[in-house]
């Protein structure tokens, strides 16, 4: 359950938790189209709290209300010092923040003409996504039986609203039969994305990412380019098949809630030693490293409260 904390900014204002409604006739609610941002403050190793790549973020969420056509009534920097008054209201350390753009109550239909573009930004304290036992000992994972949206389908470059439905089946099907995750091949039968994370794969030390045609280009996932390859490791962007997946000596998911996420085993099949690798384990407390600011090279990614 989210814990509530005490406002929530809506439309240019903070609002009491309680009191951040919406209609029900609210178009987003009934066709979907509307679109959000996850993004994560951390506590810092000098105490401080810092938001991890808050302008990619919220470049992000512009970018994918344009392919939407919303028109955000609020702008870039508006954006940002909304996220960041809403953390310091809410005297949060760390946690997870959520803007989101959505067409308001008014006209009903799939086409309207005239609608009200309204934004809500919320946060509260939250760990880690696949639990904490999952970023030590790695997590259980499915391929399911949905696919991931073809490029024509939908627009798999957005975090549009009803997107998300497709992977809602797809976590539905495989957390039901026990797994933790759900892994979406493409409309080609390759290895693409999981229900909310990109995944990663280290076979004879190099890494290899599914190259940005169906996926959704994650900022962790980018991240990693950068901490890997600042490292010297290889990464590489390149489809691969579920059986290169079974035997792949490492696998992770990455993505802000699920930061990197080991994966010890896919399909009943184990995964390298079936625990977390260590190319995995040295990505892994790195990019810790980095959002606790303890490495100067990423401080550029920091926003500090």
């Amino acid at each position: 359950m989210i814990e509530k904390t005490g406002k929530i900014w809506m439309d240019g204002q903070l609002v009491d938790w309680h009191k951040a409604r919406i209609h029900v006739l609210t178009h987003t609610l009934h066709y979907g189209l509307g679109v959000f941002e996850g993004i994560r403050c951390y506590r810092c190793h000098d105490g401080r709290s810092a938001i991890f790549r808050l302008p990619e973020h919220i470049n992000r969420l512009f970018d994918s209300a344009h392919i939407s056509q919303i028109t955000i009534p609020f702008s870039r920097e508006d954006m940002t010092r909304a996220v960041i008054e809403t953390m310091q209201v809410n005297n949060l350390s760390e946690g997870y923040i959520r803007p989101i753009v959505y067409i308001g109550d008014g006209e009903m239909g799939l086409y309207v003409k005239q609608y009200p573009v309204r934004v809500a930004i919320a946060c509260w304290a939250w760990g880690a996504y696949l639990g904490d036992e999952g970023l030590k000992r790695g997590i259980r994972a499915k391929i399911s039986s949905f696919t991931r949206v073809h490029v024509n389908t939908f627009m798999t470059k957005a975090k549009i609203c009803g997107s998300y439905v497709n992977s809602i089946m797809a976590k539905k099907e495989v957390t039901a039969m026990g797994y933790d995750e759900a892994i979406l091949l493409d409309t080609e039968g390759y290895v693409c994305e999981a229900s909310g994370e990109n995944i990663f794969i280290i076979k004879d030390g190099t890494i290899k990412t599914p190259p940005p045609t169906a996926i959704l280009k994650g900022i962790t996932r980018d991240a990693v380019f950068t901490i890997a390859r600042d490292r010297k490791i290889s990464v590489d962007e390149q489809r691969f098949t579920r059986d290169e997946l079974y035997t792949a000596d490492e696998a992770f998911f990455t993505g802000t809630a699920a930061e990197i996420t080991p994966i010890r085993e896919v399909d009943n099949r184990t995964i390298g030693k079936g625990e977390r690798g260590p190319l995995t384990a040295a990505i892994q407390s790195a990019f810790f490293d980095t959002v606790q600011g303890k490495d100067e090279r990423y401080r550029s990614w920091l926003t500090y409260l």
